[in-house]
């Protein structure tokens, strides 16, 4: 599929945007051998008369008709190539964003040193092209992504920075990539598998949840190549991630009208008396400022009755709330040991109101600190008995009920029983060593999290350790 932009129209396209984008900024612009250029202040874009033709498209691979494909996209046992083409002034304009919001690449962190800082504020959105299986997606959306571990990653001076992709973020500017989608997939994140030397566990733990009965995103190797004017750079081993507000809640719900919330913050403890709409981001129905889904969770959670009359607190809290998801997830979790979780941080999960029951169901995200054994403020006990239930009562509350303890309990054994059997988690393991330690013995200095090759032959044997030494602890738990 060919398409074209007439020069006139994308003159005027251009800069009606420059114009929205500066209020005060002078703006000119010049049509000098072919080409149009656009400045505002320290904007600057160039335009060939020519355009672009998107040549590669296609609707199986480009358009948005397409369901996306994840036998193509997200490969279980394949480690596939992805190349990001940027403009050197364009990866400069990231660069300089990254610095005003995390300070100097290689310092202290934030502006003015001293640690990490507290920054409320996504890295910028830049047009780039991708590269994949020889077909080009084109102005793609590319930013840094992440919180302490993008931040943590500059500061420490490695570029294996984490990517965000969407695919359509500039389709306004570019009318020509209106809709477009990689696969039937709109948005994607690139992990840089940050403190996770054997670069497994943020795609293993998405394979146990979901092996589970879960809703998760689905994960696949890459090797990321990015190209900001000096030719292709190995940036490593990263690995892609679904995106829950993209396809998660369109292929693993029956309907994704429903309110998806991503969480983070005080309130997002449900301690009682935190609540406040700014903690709970809508992901979806940005524009109906009602809440009163989340604040019925709260009010149920949070009843008189729940010691006096459980039977009817537990009746009114599933009216509301998904338990039974939650404590599947709950069971998964604490079984596999994931600390930067619910019951440790107040983030990383998704709350979606599923249109088919009208109750919340909790999603699981960001794993990259999953399976291994405790960290910084360590892993929840399988008790629970190292957490304050009143501070994180979705655990404490469920747990102090003989019912929810009993169906959380039986979780907890069928987990180690199936999705983190023993052998099927070594099985796993060697399997997917196998296909990434050629590609991690590839990463070079500054843009890798290993010393050296034997940390990544250690690190898979800690999760083979691992997995073997919490079967141990279940089996311990169940039977004290």
């Amino acid at each position: 599929m060919m398409r074209k932009l007439s020069l006139l129209f994308l003159l005027m396209t251009q800069l009606f945007v420059v114009l929205s984008c500066s209020n005060d900024a002078a703006v000119s612009t010049s049509v000098d051998e072919g080409e149009v250029v656009i400045e505002s202040g320290t904007y600057v874009e160039t335009y060939s008369d020519t355009d672009f033709e998107a040549v590669d498209w296609t609707d199986d691979t480009h358009s948005k008709s397409a369901d996306p494909n994840f036998d193509e996209v997200f490969e279980d046992e394949a480690v596939k190539r992805l190349d990001i083409v940027i403009t050197e002034e364009r990866w400069q304009s990231m660069l300089d964003d990254m610095t005003s919001l995390y300070g100097a690449f290689g310092g202290s962190g934030g502006p003015g040193g001293g640690g990490l800082a507290e920054v409320d504020e996504d890295p910028i959105f830049v047009p780039g092209d991708v590269m994949y299986n020889g077909k080009e997606w084109y102005r793609v959306g590319v930013r840094f992504k992440g919180n302490s571990s993008l931040q943590s990653s500059w500061s420490s001076g490695i570029l294996k920075l984490s990517f965000k992709l969407d695919f359509d973020e500039f389709e306004d500017q570019y009318p020509q990539i209106d809709n477009q989608r990689f696969y039937g997939f709109k948005k994607l994140s690139l992990k840089n598998n940050y403190n996770d030397k054997s670069m497994l566990r943020e795609k293993v733990a998405t394979d146990i949840f979901r092996d589970a009965g879960i809703a998760s995103s689905h994960a696949a190797f890459y090797t990321v190549y990015v190209d900001h004017g000096d030719g292709p750079q190995y940036f490593g081993v990263y690995t892609l991630v679904e995106e829950v507000d993209d396809t998660v809640i369109d292929t693993q719900f029956s309907d994704n009208d429903g309110n998806l919330y991503k969480p983070d913050g005080t309130g997002a403890s449900f301690a009682e008396g935190t609540f406040t709409e700014d903690v709970f981001v809508k992901k979806t129905n940005e524009d109906e400022a009602d809440f009163s889904d989340i604040q019925s969770v709260f009010t149920a959670l949070h009843a008189t009755n729940r010691t006096t009359d459980p039977e009817t607190w537990r009746a009114n809290l599933e009216s509301v709330f998904d338990t039974d998801t939650f404590l599947k997830y709950l069971a998964v979790n604490t079984v596999i040991q994931n600390w930067d979780t619910y019951g440790r941080m107040t983030h990383n999960y998704y709350l979606y109101n599923n249109p088919d029951t009208e109750k919340l169901s909790w999603i699981p995200w960001d794993n990259n600190e999953a399976l291994q054994n405790g960290n910084r403020e360590g892993s929840l006990a399988l008790d629970f008995s190292d957490l304050n239930h009143t501070q994180w009562p979705l655990i404490g509350y469920l747990y102090e009920d003989a019912t929810y303890r009993a169906q959380y309990d039986a979780y907890v054994l069928e987990v180690v029983d199936n999705a983190f059997n023993v052998s099927t988690m070594q099985s796993k393991y060697a399997v997917y060593s196998a296909l990434v330690e050629p590609y991690a013995n590839l990463e070079v200095s500054g843009f890798s999290f290993l010393s050296s090759s034997a940390d990544f032959q250690a690190a898979i044997s800690q999760l083979n350790s691992h997995v073997s030494a919490r079967a141990t602890a279940v089996n311990n738990y169940l039977n004290d």
